[in-house]
């Protein structure tokens, strides 16, 4: 194919795949100028002070709730990550900090504000030190937005997005964001099903993992059945969310908090 035809064909299909890419405020954008992968630094961890700003539980986006961890204690996940650049840079981020598009910073839909990670490239093993101040991405395939300094530092902004690893750090004196139960969320809902075989199962499984009550409640009728497993009541929002914790690693449903 000719060049010339080759690079229409490209922008008729970066046309068309842009257009059908719903708008939001996470969508990877117009880059800055190079810059030098050496020139974005590592956050560096300290006890920040959590503040209400970025942190309130539930919060909605385009009608889908999302809630915010108590503790960014032990976690430890892999997806997606993309970056956003210079549409947002200068603009608040959650909880009111200035974006800019060479920090060491990222957005996370509900790790508590300010989270410090390790996040690894999982394609080519460039890890870095960032620190979470703002919400998102909100597509549902993707894990985490990084600035475009960090995608460029971690190797991937050319390609858009790459697969991570996404690990806290633990950093001592850090406050515990207690929000679940204060918004009336005491409960967990690990899944519903039609046959109560199915709910006993998920519900034996849990209650070797998680320290409290698990119960199947029947609902529905008997035409269309309902059994839905559910854990708690919990403590406190620590409580809650280190169920949560533990239910993930174990590969299971980390359950939606209820009240």
């Amino acid at each position: 194919m000719p060049r010339a035809q080759g690079l229409c064909s490209l922008l008729m299909a970066v046309v068309v795949v842009a257009c059908s890419v719903p708008v939001n405020r996470h969508v990877s954008d117009r880059a800055p100028p190079d810059i030098d992968p050496s020139a974005v630094p590592d956050a560096i961890p300290q006890a920040d002070t959590i503040t209400r700003a970025g942190n309130s539980s539930p919060y909605t986006v385009n009608g889908q709730s999302y809630w915010v961890l108590a503790s960014a204690r032990g976690y430890r996940e892999r997806g997606i990550a993309s970056w956003y650049g210079l549409k947002f840079h200068g603009r608040p981020t959650a909880n009111g900090e200035r974006f800019s598009v060479y920090g060491p910073t990222a957005a996370h839909r509900s790790l508590p504000i300010p989270t410090y990670v390790r996040v690894t490239n999982e394609d080519n093993g460039a890890s870095m030190v960032l620190r979470v101040n703002d919400r998102g991405p909100f597509h549902s395939d993707r894990l985490i937005d990084l600035s475009y300094g960090a995608a460029v530092r971690l190797g991937f902004a050319d390609q858009g997005t790459a697969s991570v690893l996404v690990e806290a750090i633990d950093v001592p004196g850090m406050q515990d964001v207690r929000s679940d139960v204060a918004n009336g969320y005491s409960r967990l809902q690990l899944g519903a099903f039609s046959t109560r075989s199915a709910a006993e199962a998920l519900a034996q499984r849990a209650r070797a993992v998680v320290s409290g009550s698990v119960t199947v409640a029947a609902a529905g009728d008997a035409q269309t059945p309902l059994f839905r497993v559910r854990a708690g009541p919990f403590a406190d929002a620590l409580a809650l969310e280190d169920a949560r914790t533990r239910l993930r690693a174990a590969g299971l449903p980390e359950g939606q908090p209820i009240p």
